[in-house]
């Protein structure tokens, strides 16, 4: 039976041939939480009484990192004691947002199934595994079980086309997809990217993308396990692994095949409150705004930067205006630092905060006060996500971000690129 590849790595993990719609127990390979999420994991494990662990874990402390409260202060030693009693990995302060350090270290391979404690952990789709987000309380049961149950998603197919203007970047283009599907529009299913453009997109933007499926409600993304993703992970396993990419069959069935051509995408602007609202940022030309941030786990990755700094490069953020600036690990903060980026930042007025996701979702580092506008690189703009509900929040990609902050006001970037 030909199948799509979320039915093949799903079917590898149950030891038995799946179709869309079956459910499944399957082997997870690799799970996880961060601060957020695993104080609820480790009050389950030690309800469960568990001398050991059945599935490969680690923690990530990148919400609130470094702690900015006494509350918090105690999950993050709670997390602490957990990884040396249990004599688990954990990234503290400091390592970076969960998608990004995870990737970095070489742990997840194509044809993977992962599970995380974080609703962005569709993010590793980018290295083809079939990635998720799911409770606490799921993830405690991985932990003692090392297996979980899925029901196999239906695939829908979106190919990506055309020549990529000017100032249209990966952001761009999943913020126009997720505005045309709709915010539930994929709701549960998964999502394999194909086409001209995904193709000549390198790794930091295949990242965004996969990152923001959970925008339009899909359990996973995949992107092609291509000589990019190859190149990208080779030195990050060290030789250890084999690759073997998971490709789904020509003859498989989906549930629906959604095409793109994005020769004439302009610089898209999510409004607020919701991610599916995107338009040109044309047409928002001279809204005023107080607050630009630029990082998170769809935004805060090397090119990203570079593409913020080749903006920002001899410019000044606006009179009145805050530009924060989140990498979104330790390496990729190192990287900058080697080539300048933050040098230029800095020259232009910007505050670099610790690598973390902080201000994307409002424990601290960025809190805008009420009636404030703020555009931002990030992946949600709900209606209290950065921590004020009587705030509001632009999505747009790191070069409108960044020109944005140089005006005061949401500016379309390409004059500045």
């Amino acid at each position: 039976m030909s199948k799509t590849i979320a039915e093949k790595i799903l079917s590898a993990h149950a030891g038995r041939s799946l179709k869309a719609g079956d459910f499944a127990i399957c082997k997870i390979d690799f799970a996880f939480g961060q601060d957020g999420t695993s104080s609820i994991i480790i009050d389950r494990v030690k309800e469960l009484g568990l001398a050991g662990l059945q599935a490969k874990f680690c923690m990530v402390i990148d919400h609130s990192a470094p702690s900015p409260s006494e509350g918090v202060s105690k999950v993050h030693k709670k997390m602490r004691d957990f990884a040396q009693n249990y004599k688990t990995m954990l990234y503290d302060i400091g390592c970076g947002v969960c998608h990004q350090v995870i990737p970095e270290s070489g742990e997840v391979l194509p044809g993977d199934l992962v599970f995380g404690a974080d609703s962005h952990t569709c993010t590793y789709g980018a290295l083809g595994a079939f990635s998720t987000g799911v409770g606490s309380t799921d993830l405690a049961i991985t932990l003692a079980t090392g297996r979980n149950w899925l029901k196999v998603p239906e695939t829908i197919k979106i190919i990506v086309k055309g020549k990529i203007p000017k100032g249209i970047f990966a952001k761009d283009i999943i913020l126009y997809i997720i505005t045309d599907i709709g915010a539930d529009g994929a709701t549960y299913k998964a999502i394999e990217f194909c086409g001209s453009v995904i193709d000549q997109l390198d790794m930091d933007g295949r990242f965004t993308i996969s990152n923001m499926v959970v925008e339009m409600g899909a359990k996973a993304g995949f992107m092609p396990v291509d000589k990019k993703t190859i190149a990208w992970l080779k030195p990050r396993i060290k030789g250890k692994e084999k690759i073997t990419p998971v490709i789904a069959d020509k003859d498989a069935v989906y549930a629906k095949t959604l095409e793109y051509d994005i020769s004439k995408l302009k610089p898209q602007v999510s409004c607020p409150h919701s991610v599916d609202s995107a338009v040109n940022a044309d047409s928002l030309k001279g809204t005023v705004i107080q607050q630009a941030f630029l990082g998170t786990c769809t935004n805060g990755r090397l090119q990203d930067l570079k593409i913020a700094a080749a903006v920002l490069k001899g410019k000044k953020v606006a009179s009145g205006m805050r530009l924060i600036i989140a990498p979104s690990s330790r390496s990729i903060f190192q990287q900058a630092l080697k080539l300048g980026l933050v040098d230029t930042f800095i020259k232009a007025g910007a505050v670099i905060v610790a690598p973390g996701c902080g201000p994307c979702v409002g424990t601290h580092n960025g809190i805008p006060a009420d009636g404030e506008k703020v555009i931002s690189t990030a992946n949600r703009n709900f209606k209290g996500r950065m921590g004020n509900p009587s705030a509001f929040i632009y999505l747009a990609s790191p070069a409108t971000v960044a020109a944005s902050a140089i005006t005061g006001k949401i500016t379309d970037p390409r004059k500045y690129l």
